[in-house]
């Protein structure tokens, strides 16, 4: 078995493990690509903390979690339990492809698509609130709601995805179970909260940990529909990795800066682990 599973261990120590080293190793040093690293040992993780611009990108990663992580979540798993209960027909079947579409488009055609409809002068959107008589809304270019509307349009893509999940993990939960409760006289929503949300504890975790490490690691869809603005609202820490390492040429910086994204997004899933899992480890 050790033999047969050499190549894999090969191709991801290729494009996993070893960027992962070197990324620590660089942490501790001043490179700027045009030299050879110099090694500064703790100096980069002591700028890091006092660099308020990698504060603040922090923060709106972290705002910007917290609003997409739930809303994806909790929406995929309402609209899963009613496919799978009362459309497991045609109609079923056309929402769960409609809704996967958005998955299997590219994040940059998203964020080119959405731009577009929610433009301020010709965007879909404003176009259709001039003609019922509003004002346009600067959607992308008040800092209040830009960050907003960035989420949304991750839940947006998203769902889909964990929509599937979630579907198959209602499919797998005994049909007895619900006709038992069913006979006792329990109610729709009694069922949801006393049988499926706890028979999907292990999905549900999953698609919260996914969820949590692809918020965090938001890149393309801010970069195309703000560009990190209007004034760094919507500049997150993967946004700051991109321009300390290939606008400023800070290597070793934005390896400190990746580190500080390892270990947070460690620590996340360690604490979702505890949280999700509840008793049961």
């Amino acid at each position: 078995g050790f033999f047969f599973g050499i190549p894999s261990l090969a191709i991801l120590s290729l494009i996993m493990l070893i960027p992962i080293g070197m990324s620590f190793y660089l942490s501790f040093t001043k490179y700027t690509v045009l030299g050879s690293p110099t090694w500064i040992g703790a100096e980069n993780f002591v700028k890091l903390f006092q660099d308020q611009a990698f504060l603040s990108s922090l923060w709106v990663t972290v705002l910007y979690t917290l609003i997409s992580v739930p809303i994806q979540t909790i929406v995929s798993l309402f609209v899963a339990d009613m496919l799978a209960k009362r459309f497991q027909n045609r109609f079923g079947s056309f929402v769960r492809s409609a809704l996967f579409i958005p998955v299997m488009s590219s994040m940059v055609v998203v964020a080119v698509v959405w731009r577009a409809i929610l433009g301020t002068d010709t965007g879909l959107v404003n176009q259709v609130a001039k003609a019922v008589g509003l004002e346009p809304v600067n959607f992308l270019g008040n800092p209040k709601l830009a960050l907003v509307v960035v989420a949304l349009v991750t839940v947006w893509k998203n769902i889909g995805y964990f929509l599937v999940i979630y579907y198959a993990g209602i499919l797998d939960i005994p049909r007895e179970l619900y006709e038992a409760s069913a006979i006792d006289g329990a109610s729709s929503w009694q069922q949801l909260w006393k049988i499926t949300i706890p028979s999907l504890k292990p999905i549900t975790f999953l698609v919260v940990i996914l969820g949590t490490i692809w918020s965090f690691q938001v890149f393309d869809l801010v970069y195309v529909m703000t560009g990190g603005g209007p004034g760094g609202a919507t500049t997150t820490i993967v946004m700051m990795i991109f321009q300390a390492g290939f606008q400023n040429f800070q290597m070793g910086y934005a390896s400190a800066m990746a580190v500080v994204l390892f270990l947070v997004l460690l620590v996340v899933a360690i604490i979702q682990r505890k949280v999700l899992s509840g008793n049961d480890d």
